[in-house]
């Protein structure tokens, strides 16, 4: 196959960890060719297929320069994301306008024939902290509003809370809000901007000290180790963007029965790949855009997380449309 991957900005990868390094490094590994490109690479003109400018690489297994390209940057020639077996997005959060406006294009690229994993209607259709109010029975009490008087009476309700924004990403923007209410004002004016902007509200999961957890679903299909992303030093996010630790292990039965139930009906609507962050008992998020983890699960546990998601890959382009 002739794959294509809608990325970040190749030399900003830390390909020691990278998950979209350990895809294409599993897709060569398969014989698979490569081309990579950035969302501000892909034109669509009137009267024409949705085109892109891309590089393509090949992996060196060298830990510097890990990649050698037949174009230095993408040039002017253009190739039809339709003329590619399978385009794989893989453009990191957040999911602002212009990502937005990808999955317009890649939609239309679909259109015209081209095999986009995950389908473009699928991540705008789960966004990633909305995405769990779908599935009440495997969620914590969580509030969505823009009203402060609701987040004011949720907070009594429960006490100890949770607020984050819809678009944040790597744990940025959360804040923990205790019994007495320190700062609550404050925090509302901030993430709520007098009442323009939506709130996610969770009562707080003290189970966070153990973990929040990443479950990793590929075909609707989990895969059998977890990373337990830890909060260190006083922090009650886990995010190994702030500091967590991750820590692999195998899913528990209640990780388990949350990945079985949302997995195969998410895979039925075009996400290949879901990532399910899982605190204590309570899912917490639901991750469509770039979900990672491979390499830290691979690494501590041996299980090739990588090989499962090509070969799904794979299957997935056999399958006729």
């Amino acid at each position: 196959m002739h794959l294509l991957f809608v990325a970040d900005p190749l030399e900003s990868f830390k390909i020691y960890k990278d998950t979209t390094f350990a895809m294409m490094r599993e897709a060569q590994a398969r014989g698979h060719q490569i081309s990579a490109c950035e969302p501000k690479d892909i034109m669509w003109q009137r009267g024409a297929a949705v085109t892109a400018a891309v590089r393509d690489i090949t992996l060196t297994g060298d830990p510097v320069h890990w990649f050698s390209a037949a174009q230095h940057q993408p040039g002017g020639q253009r190739q039809a994301l339709m003329d590619f077996d399978a385009v794989v997005m893989r453009k990191d959060p957040p999911f602002d306008s212009e990502f937005f406006y990808a999955t317009h294009l890649l939609e239309q690229a679909e259109r015209e024939g081209a095999r986009v994993f995950n389908k473009p209607s699928a991540l705008r259709d789960h966004p990633e902290k909305l995405a769990i109010m779908e599935w009440p029975q495997f969620i914590g009490p969580t509030l969505v509003t823009r009203d402060p008087q609701d987040i004011r009476r949720f907070h009594a309700e429960h006490q100890d809370i949770i607020l984050k924004p819809l678009d944040g990403m790597g744990g940025t923007g959360i804040f923990r809000v205790r019994e007495d209410g320190l700062n609550l004002g404050a925090i509302i004016e901030t993430l709520n901007q007098d009442g323009s902007q939506t709130v996610m509200v969770q009562k707080f999961l003290p189970a966070i000290s153990e973990g929040d957890k990443r479950i990793l679903v590929i075909g609707g299909q989990p895969v059998p180790y977890c990373l337990a992303r830890i909060p260190q030093g006083g922090e009650v996010r886990g995010n190994l963007a702030v500091g967590g630790k991750g820590v692999a292990q195998p899913l528990s039965t209640r990780d388990r029965a949350i990945a079985e139930a949302i997995g195969p009906v998410l895979a039925e609507r075009g996400l290949l790949l879901m990532g399910l962050d899982v605190i204590g008992d309570s899912l917490t998020e639901i991750n469509v855009t770039s979900p990672t983890c491979f390499q830290e699960i691979a690494d501590q546990t041996g299980f090739d997380v990588a090989a499962m998601f090509v070969q799904a890959l794979e299957a997935a382009v056999a399958k006729p449309l």
